[in-house]
């Protein structure tokens, strides 16, 4: 079938696309602190090791509402587990910085920071899930490939430059506050706007087994526990960088704005990219296009972006290279997200459970790689473990291989090749 549309023509699901848009605001609202809020909470007195704990707790409960996200996404319907995810963001947020940032109460903040990470996943993962089920297999590299652009866009891109400015007009607090708008008209447009139906699978009795199934999928399918796995590396490097990176830019001559823009930089370079390799995958094959681009792309250009502020005498546009190239090759794993539900027949949200667990986790582990190393190998032996992690992820990717009979993501296929 020959495209018709220019929604068609870009891969992007038109009937899905208030639920696209929707993606982008609310992750805007969710990444308004993610460069800063380390450097200003050890400005204000808390240690490097206690900052680390506050994102590793807030990784956890992201991760469990990550798991939980695909089959109850499939169970009760995505819009459903998304307005639970709303409703649970808005709740951290208004503890978390009405009651825990307020006086620095360390124990309040870990509590109302973890119910905070509940919101994204349930929102954004279940949404992900919708996907899935609701685009054809010969289109759904690119489709993923929107979900992860304006997924980025929102929280690495947007919520940065809209931080960066904020900060400076309303002050840190305030723009925490105002997290709660964006994520507000996100979920308008995602929920309200978006007519898209989504018929659920499970049956009222059977939920519980539904959970199940993301742990007995793996048994039936262990390349489903690979792809999670080599997701979980995909993204650890991204949420480990925030922890050390702005004090170890600072050393090096670079302010936390100048931090801000380099990051923000880096995921306007990854989202053009996830669209890219949305395309590329569908045609280079999805398996070689994350071990090439993917795991020994990004190995690379880490060891890259950490070694360029002391190469470069904190040069800003020499730094901003590399972390562009990194920002650009992690892009490479947008493939995964197509080629994980590919390997099972039904049960998709099963797999996306995994996968979405494999996308949850990251946000624990890369804090935790930080916490638990920076103290005996320093910021340098941290670098190199990401590094090393990515170069395993591409040998992992190896051997997920889909079935004989599904030759979408193997072979160099065009849009219109099963038609």
């Amino acid at each position: 079938m020959t495209p018709t549309t220019p929604f068609d023509r870009i891969g992007l699901p038109r009937h899905l696309a208030w639920g696209y848009l929707g993606i982008l605001i609310f992750m805007m609202g969710d990444g308004v602190e993610q460069g800063w809020l380390s450097p200003y909470l050890l400005d204000r007195g808390m240690t490097i090791q206690q900052s680390a704990s506050l994102f590793t707790v807030y990784g956890i409960t992201i991760a469990i509402s990550s798991w939980f996200s695909g089959v109850l996404a499939e169970g009760y319907g995505p819009r459903k587990a998304m307005l639970m995810g709303i409703l649970l963001y808005i709740l951290g947020t208004v503890g978390f910085v009405g009651l825990g940032m307020k006086s620095l109460n360390f124990p309040v903040m870990l509590l109302t920071y973890a119910i905070r990470g509940f919101g994204y996943p349930l929102f954004a993962y279940s949404f992900l899930v919708w996907i899935t089920y609701r685009t054809p297999e010969n289109a759904l590299g690119r489709a993923v490939g929107w979900f992860w652009f304006v997924f980025t866009g929102g929280l690495n891109v947007f919520g940065a430059y809209y931080s960066s400015w904020a900060i400076e007009r309303i002050g840190y607090q305030n723009t925490l506050w105002s997290s709660i708008f964006w994520v507000s008209v996100g979920a308008f447009l995602a929920l309200v706007l978006n007519k898209d139906q989504f018929h659920s699978t499970g049956e009222a009795a059977g939920k519980a087994k539904e959970l199940l199934k993301g742990f007995t999928i793996i048994r039936e399918e262990p390349k489903v526990l690979i792809g999670g796995i080599v997701r979980i590396i995909n993204t650890t490097a991204q949420f480990a960088f925030p922890v050390f990176m702005p004090t170890y830019m600072a050393a090096h001559g670079l302010s936390t704005q100048e931090w801000l823009w380099i990051w923000g930089t880096i995921f306007t370079s990854n989202i053009i990219f996830n669209l890219i390799f949305g395309f590329v995958g569908d045609r280079l094959g999805w398996q070689n296009t994350i071990m090439w681009f993917g795991g020994f792309g990004c190995g690379v250009s880490t060891l890259l972006f950490y070694y360029s502020p002391a190469l470069f005498d904190g040069n800003f546009w020499l730094i901003l290279i590399p972390g562009i190239l990194w920002g650009g090759l992690l892009a490479g794993y947008v493939p995964l997200s197509a080629l994980v539900p590919s390997l099972v027949k039904e049960e998709k949200g099963a797999a996306m459970a995994i996968l979405n667990l494999g996308a949850g986790l990251p946000v624990f582990i890369g804090p935790a790689i930080v916490g638990l190393f920076i103290g005996s190998i320093g910021s340098e032996g941290v670098a190199w473990t990401l590094a090393i992690l990515y170069f395993i992820s591409a040998v992992l990717t190896r051997f997920i291989t889909l079935p004989q009979k599904s030759s979408v993501g193997e072979k160099h296929l065009t849009v219109n090749d099963n038609n």
